[in-house]
């Protein structure tokens, strides 16, 4: 485990497991000034609520459609909200969204949830009902089931926008799309012409990137890109320095190619490699490439054909051959959607993918065995039928062949409603599960050389049975709301339990079960063409209790440490001569067990466009106090206040 609160292995610890653990005569690169992406983000002052409202997603149907007539609990973060904020690392970027909360508990080191279950990092207990995706790759380890938010990163200015989906999406994403969905998605090469180049520099943090985009004929388009970002300590309860600075540089690239008015191909990648220091231990490398190819055909009359493959190659732990973890990645994935009549819209797809991975383990924490390979296979099929012009319902199913726990049945019906072109009502029930791993099923720890705790090879899914509903308006040209009621009935969560007679040695078990129920509303007001507010509010309550014949050790906080509130606020304004005033307040209630405090944080961004090429920004974070913790503190960190200086140049 390491000081930032997710699976390691630093040291060992009781309950301690790893985090397993065109043209046919090629033309010169083309150099095109006017086409250069201005850092300017003059943009989100012009856009209307209308415009805010047609945004195209992709994420809840697999084909695009505007946000307004998507049937789920969808937030949209786009660029310009992204470079206003001034976030540097994608978990920052990711508090711009009223239905995700978000924990930072070291200075590389995020817990990151919708709907709760955020875990117990003294149980080992840790998030893992999150599917995150970046351009349809997904980063969702099946290791220890979860995401490594700092082995994460995009170059903000090439994101096109964030698509945050609080509630299963489990029959589109496969299983451990259980509480929600995040789908990172980028630009094109063709929108990232010229040469952009960012420094900036801080009493925490420096960072700098500089990204060339250019074309070779009028078919192809590339971009690529370097960046390094640095943190330094976090602070400890006693406000001293906690020892986890880390670094990180990454590199990338994306072609694009559209040989024809009916095909587009795509090729893209990126490597890094970093260091995370230990109070009291060796450094922690990280390390990854990842490579992505996909084909797109277009049809006459609607409808397309699209083919994906990546692969993506992860390491991570000491330098050593002791406690460290690497795993490959190989997925596969053709998905079809076309109309059928006048009134059905389906799409279809299936994929495979293959993961091999190795876990160098200690003399205590081991895996056994310490390397697997495992296969996955999925078919899924969804038809969205309109019965009249202004109600829809959608019926989908996905078949996925899991290797550790077989054939998962995930079901999905969603309907909508609207009686008027401004107002949509929505309705849907769903089934997802959050799919065992090694971490579930091979986990060996010993202490004086005896087995203390072990996984359990009848380890089942965790099961989800989601209800939701929801309403999307329109109030005139500056007013817009989005709200949506949920209540999720849970079975086979993770428990620890003990052996007959002797009680040692513990192994995981599915003895916990129970329900959650909570809203979730977010707003957007126009009170002038250059003033922008938006708030969100996020209300949630567990009822969790222990299956007859469980142990019931450690109680069922280890499910999650999670806040009954949260709340959002947010003002943008963009002003003459290029000037810009952004203001992003947050408050989370207390931590229920183990107990966190209340806080509530303001950051605050000023930006000034000097000219067409060169724009100014001084950001500061967490305004509000000298320091503040956000998650328990036997695994994070206190968060301490930053003022960040940062200048975009580019022709």
């Amino acid at each position: 485990m390491t000081a930032g609160g997710r699976p390691g292995l630093a040291g060992t610890i009781v309950l301690g497991v790893i985090a397993a653990a065109g043209s046919a005569r090629a033309q010169a690169p083309v150099l095109t000034p006017a086409a250069y992406d201005q850092p300017s983000i003059s943009e989100l002052g012009q856009l209307s609520i209308e415009d805010l409202a047609n945004l195209p997603v992709t994420s809840v149907a697999k084909r695009a459609e505007p946000l307004s007539q998507a049937p789920a609990a969808i937030f949209v973060i786009t660029r310009e909200e992204i470079e206003r904020s001034g976030a540097a690392t994608l978990p920052e970027m990711l508090r711009l969204a009223p239905n995700l909360q978000v924990y930072q508990t070291s200075a590389s080191a995020y817990v990151i949830t919708a709907r709760g279950f955020s875990g117990n990092n003294a149980a080992q207990s840790f998030t893992n009902q999150l599917l995150v995706l970046i351009d349809g790759r997904s980063v969702y380890t099946p290791l220890y089931s979860g995401v490594y938010w700092d082995m994460q990163d995009v170059l903000p200015a090439d994101i096109d926008r964030i698509e945050v989906i609080s509630g299963p999406g489990a029959t589109l994403w496969g299983a451990n799309a259980v509480n929600g969905v995040i789908n990172i998605i980028t630009r094109k090469a063709s929108d990232t012409q010229g040469l952009r180049v960012d420094v900036g520099a801080g009493s925490l943090e420096t960072a700098w990137s500089a990204r060339f985009g250019g074309k070779i004929g009028d078919a192809l388009a590339y971009r690529a890109y370097f960046k390094t970002y640095a943190s330094r300590d976090t602070v400890t309860a006693a406000g001293q320095g906690a020892g986890d600075h880390w670094q990180r540089p990454q590199g990338g690239f994306r072609i694009d190619w559209t040989p024809s008015s009916a095909d587009a191909l795509t090729l893209q990648g990126d490597a890094y490699q970093g260091a995370e220091a230990v109070a009291g231990s060796v450094d922690q490398r990280i390390a990854g490439r990842n490579l992505t190819g996909r084909w797109t055909r277009s049809f006459q009359g609607g409808g397309s054909l699209q083919l994906q493959a990546y692969y993506d190659r992860t390491e991570r732990g000491a330098v050593t051959d002791s406690g460290n973890f690497w795993l490959d990645t190989y997925d596969v994935d053709l998905q079809h959607s076309f109309g059928l009549g006048a009134r059905n819209t389906v799409v279809w797809g299936a994929g495979g993918r293959f993961n091999r991975y190795q876990i160098n383990g200690t003399g205590s924490l081991q895996f056994a065995p310490s390397g697997r390979s495992l296969n996955l296979g999925e078919l899924f099929a969804q038809d969205t039928y309109v019965i009249t012009d202004k109600a829809q319902v959608t019926l989908g199913l996905k078949l996925e062949d899991d290797p550790y726990s077989g054939l998962s049945v995930l079901p999905d019906v969603r309907a909508s409603y609207s009686p008027t072109d401004k107002v949509m009502l929505w309705a849907a029930a769903s089934r997802a599960v959050r799919s065992p791993t090694p971490f579930d099923r091979d986990v060996v720890e010993k202490v004086g050389g005896a087995v203390f705790l072990s996984g359990y090879s009848n380890f089942d899914p965790v099961e989800l049975s989601a209800y939701e509903m929801g309403v999307r308006a329109q109030f005139g040209a500056r007013a817009s709301l989005s709200a949506s009621a949920y209540y999720n009935v849970y079975d086979n969560i993770r428990s620890i339990e003990t052996t007959p007679v002797s009680f040692l040695p513990l192994h995981w078990g599915n003895g916990i079960q129970g329900s959650t129920y909570g809203l979730e509303t977010w707003a957007d007001y126009r009170v002038t063409d250059w003033w922008r507010l938006s708030a969100g509010l996020n209300l949630m309550g567990e009822r969790l209790r222990f299956k007859p014949g469980a142990s019931g050790l450690l109680g069922l906080s280890q499910v999650g440490d999670d806040p009954g509130q949260v709340a959002k606020l947010q003002s943008s304004m963009t002003l003459p001569h290029g000037i810009t005033l952004d203001a992003f307040l947050r408050y989370y209630s207390p931590l229920p067990n183990p107990a966190v405090p209340a806080y509530t944080e303001l950051n605050l961004q000023a930006g000034w466009m000097i000219n067409d090429r060169l724009r100014l920004a001084v950001t500061g974070e967490n305004l509000l106090h000298p320091q503040h913790l956000e998650f328990p503190a036997q695994g994070a960190h206190a968060v301490p206040r930053s003022v960040f200086v940062s200048l975009s140049w580019g022709f």
